[in-house]
């Protein structure tokens, strides 16, 4: 399996508001921009976890994209938590 390259990683932080404390963006392989992914603190201990955007249609929320797998989803966690706890540790 390729190894994703995960770059022009952005995270802007903002007010916090359920948990939701910043949006990250970031590039996949130097070909697909990803944005508008949620970082919400952890539920329960310390931590975060991400959420990719969806659009609500009528009563359903439909997904515009996200992992497909564990490896592509544990990657991209990586490279923006990662930059997320120094930004949002400041």
């Amino acid at each position: 399996m390729k190894i994703m390259k995960i770059t022009e990683v952005q995270i802007i932080p903002i007010k916090p508001n359920n948990g939701l404390v910043a949006f990250a963006s970031c590039v996949l392989d130097d070909n697909f921009y990803l944005g508008s992914i949620g970082i919400h603190k952890k539920l329960e201990g310390a931590g975060y976890r991400l959420t990719y955007p969806t659009k609500k249609i009528g009563d359903k929320n439909i997904h515009i994209y996200h992992p497909i797998n564990k490896t592509a989803s544990k990657a991209i966690e990586v490279a923006i938590i990662s930059k997320a706890e120094k930004i949002l540790s400041q």
